[in-house]
């Protein structure tokens, strides 16, 4: 396996080995914002998005303009050039600006994902302040996760005290209700603007409303949805068996086809994996 590598203010180094001071906020606070790319083969998807959404995080942490878009369009041109030289990387690209100034970006792995995940409740209250910013502050999402684990599923599926259903910690969900009616949370119940999640309502018809939990566990179907997932079907919530992935799911899979047609086809074919595109 190569060595995954990182760009910190422009200059190469193995990731491994490569530091920011201690004394940065983004360090000691999580003061920062982040994106994470899918690339494929070498070409990053939709990294004019993520850049997009990246400015806006950062306007709203009032992180010292002006945004640097086209260092960071450079950084990463750079970055992936180099590691391109060690095989046609297919994996992510970390996007990271800190309190302190510094830009830091990453290759790294695809995520190690169960083939359909089983999905867990877990109490979440969304921090309104934060609404729309994906910000280095990631401790809340990522303890979700082990609180869903620790009950025994693969990942968590954040519900509001309430009762309502809002995303997974790194992704969107969508579901097939009972009148056969594909529905995703709208982004005012303060999940997050999710890439892929917008590129499937151009794609596909959705219905964008709100769910609560009582009615979630009666859906059809139901997928995640995320730069790093694509489309991926849900086996179970909480005790909700959810069969074989369902034809909603898999017509929302072709979304493969999209990114090939931006990638130029750089996408790898994945035959074989249920609810997975391609």
């Amino acid at each position: 396996m190569s060595e995954e590598l990182a760009s910190l203010d422009g200059e190469l180094a193995p990731a491994a080995r490569t530091a920011i001071p201690v004394l940065d906020e983004g360090f000691l606070r999580g003061d920062g914002a982040f994106e994470v790319v899918r690339v494929y083969r070498g070409q990053p998807f939709a990294l004019e998005d993520h850049l997009d959404r990246m400015e806006r995080s950062a306007a709203s942490l009032r992180l010292a303009p002006p945004f640097p878009r086209a260092e960071l369009q450079r950084d990463c041109g750079a970055l992936l050039a180099a590691r391109d030289e060690r095989g046609a990387f297919d994996g992510c690209l970390r996007l990271v600006l800190t309190r302190g100034g510094h830009r830091l970006l990453l290759t790294e792995p695809g995520p190690d994902l169960a083939e359909r995940p089983r999905l867990g409740f877990v109490t979440y209250a969304p921090t309104r302040v934060l609404d729309g910013v994906k910000s280095l502050s990631y401790a809340a999402n990522v303890l979700c996760t082990r609180i869903a684990r620790e009950r025994g599923f693969d990942e968590a599926l954040l519900v509001t005290p309430h009762g309502r259903v809002l995303e997974a910690p790194t992704s969107s969900l969508f579901w097939v209700d009972a009148r056969g009616v594909l529905c995703t949370p709208p982004l005012e119940d303060h999940i997050l603007a999710s890439i892929t999640r917008a590129r499937l309502l151009e794609l596909i018809d959705v219905q964008v409303r709100s769910v609560a939990t009582d009615e979630l566990l009666e859906a059809r179907e139901a997928f995640l949805a995320s730069s790093a997932r694509e489309v991926q079907a849900v086996g179970a919530i909480e005790d909700r068996e959810l069969g074989d992935v369902g034809a909603v799911t898999r017509a929302a899979a072709a979304f493969a086809a999209h990114v090939d047609e931006e990638t130029g086809g750089s996408r790898p074919r994945t035959p074989g994996a249920p609810g997975r595109a391609g």
